[in-house]
């Protein structure tokens, strides 16, 4: 079974699917996608997410707001704590630092991710973190403001061994996108082999980054599928072993999820050694 940590539920392009959300998680589960995180990115965002959890047993959703969005007021540590109790979300996030773009402005996004963070740890949930050309604050911030008991992931991870390394260390998960599949993404692919894979996650970040030999079309979850292939092939591991240690590796970060599993995926999680 494989579980596709990071998607936009409310972004989707169904086309495909006749405007039908459920076609389109019906196409994931059809090739054992069994589990599925929808990400806000801005508070916002969350009650639509929270709707569309409750018509799927099979979808938890986060609260946070993206460090490219602009918003009108940015939300203090108390908001975002409560958006994340009323709607009963797993974590925190997508929050995070990008510094590859001068949309927002860096010290409000440094403030912004700081306060996501203290947040998180007050409600003792995992962050997920978006960190792009900001190395060394990201390290410096999650060392400063989270816990490594509950730790996080910095999803969609493009940066450096070194980086990845850091954040394992402070209790963090790294998440792999369509990405590692791309003709010139050597990096990624080494990535691939060289993280634990007891620390590995894998995600679409659907509709975005559609992994080969989808790439160009807009992305859809069931092709998370394609991700832990590409990352089976890297390690020389079956596709098998990818999928069990990534959903073991899933609900170890996000402990919330565990209870709303459906039957068939605590049995999984229950017949396997790796728990």
């Amino acid at each position: 079974m494989f579980v596709d940590s990071h998607c936009h539920l409310d972004r989707l392009d169904l086309t495909n699917h006749s405007g039908d959300l459920n076609a389109a998680l019906d196409a994931a589960r059809a090739r054992d996608v069994h589990q599925f995180l929808a990400i806000a990115v801005t508070l916002e965002d969350v009650e639509g997410l929270a709707k569309i959890a409750r018509r799927h047993e099979d979808v938890v959703i986060s609260a946070g707001v993206h460090p490219l969005h602009s918003v009108d007021s940015e939300p203090d540590i108390e908001a975002i704590k409560a958006c994340a109790e009323r709607f009963d979300v797993v974590a925190i996030g997508e929050t995070g630092l990008d510094y590859h773009y001068d949309s927002i402005s860096r010290e409000t996004q440094f403030e912004r991710f700081k306060r996501h963070l203290q947040a998180a740890t007050e409600l003792e949930l995992p962050v997920i973190v978006h960190t792009r050309d900001a190395k060394q604050e990201t390290l410096e911030l999650i060392r400063e403001h989270t816990d490594p008991a509950i730790g996080g992931v910095l999803h969609c991870f493009t940066e450096d061994v070194d980086m990845a390394r850091q954040a394992v260390a402070q209790g963090f998960f790294i998440s792999l996108s369509g990405i590692v599949t791309f003709r010139n993404a050597n990096a990624i692919r080494e990535l691939a082999r060289v993280i634990p894979l007891d620390r590995l996650l894998i995600e679409t970040d659907s509709p975005y980054l559609a992994p080969v030999p989808h790439r160009g079309k807009p992305n859809e979850p069931q092709w998370v599928v394609e991700v832990a292939d590409c990352i089976a092939r890297e390690r020389g591991i079956s596709l098998e072993e990818v999928a069990m240690q990534t959903t073991v590796n899933f609900y170890r970060l996000f402990r919330a999820a565990a209870p709303q599993a459906s039957q068939e995926m605590r049995q999984m999680l229950a017949d396997t050694n790796l728990v």
